[in-house]
């Protein structure tokens, strides 16, 4: 833990989510951002991945941001010959944000805690069969195949169950609020239950049964 920044730069991405032990590719071609990479790759490679929240009054401003996100760390990056840079992130612990940063670069900083969520640089393995979750997985992949989204199932089911469970909630076509609440759950068990209560609040119009009235 102590080896962990203080201060970060973060990267608000609508409606996207990292998981601790979870790799994701990324396509930067922002100048801000590209700027963030190259400063991040000239010292820890690390990042806070963030959600903003919902804003619609004022559009200019810079979006409040989410008081929980993930710190990754570049595992790959690739440079494309229109400037655009090709990187993986895997992430490695959860932040809650204390105070954003006034600086003079293009992107955020904030100044986070790792308190809460030091259990994420665990190796431990939480006591989940995946018969237990069969059932969510089925009406997930109803609701995946419902909204056109298109997931490797046979190579979900090779990944340890906690690989598994966050994967499915970062592609999962729930919404920015919904995501945000995975990402906030502390335990693995506990996300599992959200996932759950989540697919209920869709009708059952999406799995092509009877329609709620």
């Amino acid at each position: 833990m102590t080896n962990l920044p203080k201060i970060i730069p973060v990267f608000p991405l609508s409606n996207f989510i990292i998981f601790p032990k979870t790799s994701v590719p990324l396509n930067i071609f922002e100048p801000r951002y590209v700027e963030m990479i190259n400063d991040s790759m000239r010292s820890n490679k690390l990042i806070g991945m963030i959600q903003p929240k919902n804003q619609k009054d004022n559009l200019e401003m810079a979006p409040e941001l989410h008081d929980v996100g993930c710190l990754g760390k570049i595992t790959s990056f690739k440079e494309t010959d229109d400037k655009r840079y090709l990187i993986e992130l895997r992430g490695l612990i959860r932040f809650e944000v204390l105070t954003e940063i006034h600086n003079e670069k293009k992107y955020r900083e904030c100044e986070v805690q790792y308190n809460n969520y030091e259990n994420d640089l665990s190796d431990q393995k939480e006591d989940l069969k995946f018969s237990d979750l069969e059932l969510i997985f089925k009406d997930l992949r109803t609701l995946f195949e419902k909204k056109g989204f298109i997931i490797n199932w046979k190579a979900l089911e090779q990944q340890s169950l906690d690989e598994t469970i966050n994967a499915l909630a970062m592609a999962s076509p729930f919404s920015l609020e919904e995501k945000q609440i995975l990402l906030e759950t502390k335990s693995l068990h506990q996300r599992k239950i959200k996932i759950s209560e989540i697919l209920t609040t869709y009708s059952y119009d999406n799995f092509e049964n009877t329609t709620i009235q």
